[in-house]
């Protein structure tokens, strides 16, 4: 038997999907920890995506892009055991590491949308007597929500595909399934856990875009297939 056979016939067998170690059962962990992991890298990272777009600080908000682009340089499998010898196992660490890897793209997308929006519009608002904080929250960030929108988007599809990592922390996910079956040497089982993962990102990354194209308003997606056809 082939390990593509083999593989449908682990997916085929209903044992695998019920119980406490089923694919439903860590289906359901996976995601919890892709939400821990997104909120914390958005509590920090669209806050302060936010102030640096109005604010206007030119090359001091550019630097702080870059340097929080560095970090994407740092393997998230790297940051997992770093924090599991200073001795944060399992979901934790993965949550963390998989924040750090989500928080560049966040801040970069937040960043842009605010910093983006026409200074005429801000100048309007500041003339119709708005302080910095209603500029901000009634006009900024509202223009801004597309871009906010299409880097929760990517971050949220690349925080899936991550999580699979905690499993070499003694973590749980679906990366659960792949570990034992490495461990094992079920290379079925390996591939049918490669591709429940994958089928999961397509069909958030599928929910996630209709969601996008709804908080987009149709002035803007106008533009944008004007732009593609001029291309």
């Amino acid at each position: 038997m082939n390990v593509i056979s083999e593989a449908i016939t682990w997916l085929n067998d209903p044992l695998n999907w019920t119980g406490p170690d089923g694919v439903f059962a860590l289906t359901r962990e996976h995601l919890l920890m892709t939400l821990a992991a997104v909120v914390l890298a958005s509590v920090v990272a669209i806050p302060l995506g936010v102030w640096l777009g109005h604010s206007g600080l030119g090359r001091g908000a550019a630097a702080v892009i870059v340097a929080a682009n560095t970090t994407r340089a740092l393997p998230t499998l790297a940051i997992i055991i770093i924090l599991a010898t200073s001795g944060l196992f399992g979901d934790t660490a993965t949550v963390i590491a998989a924040a750090v890897f989500a928080l560049p793209v966040l801040l970069s997308t937040t960043f842009t949308g605010v910093r983006g929006v026409d200074p005429a519009v801000t100048d309007a608002a500041r003339g119709m007597g708005m302080g910095a904080g209603r500029v901000i929250g009634r006009v900024e960030l509202p223009l801004a929500v597309p871009y906010v929108a299409a880097g929760l988007r990517t971050t949220i599809v690349q925080v899936v595909a991550t999580i699979p990592l905690a499993a070499l922390a003694g973590g749980g996910g679906l990366g659960q399934i792949i570990s034992l079956g490495f461990g094992t040497q079920r290379y079925g089982q390996v591939l049918a856990g490669g591709v429940i993962v994958a089928v999961l990102c397509l069909l958030i990354d599928g929910v996630l875009a209709l969601l996008q194209r709804a908080v987009t308003p149709s002035s803007v997606r106008a533009e944008s297939r004007a732009a593609a056809r001029a291309i």
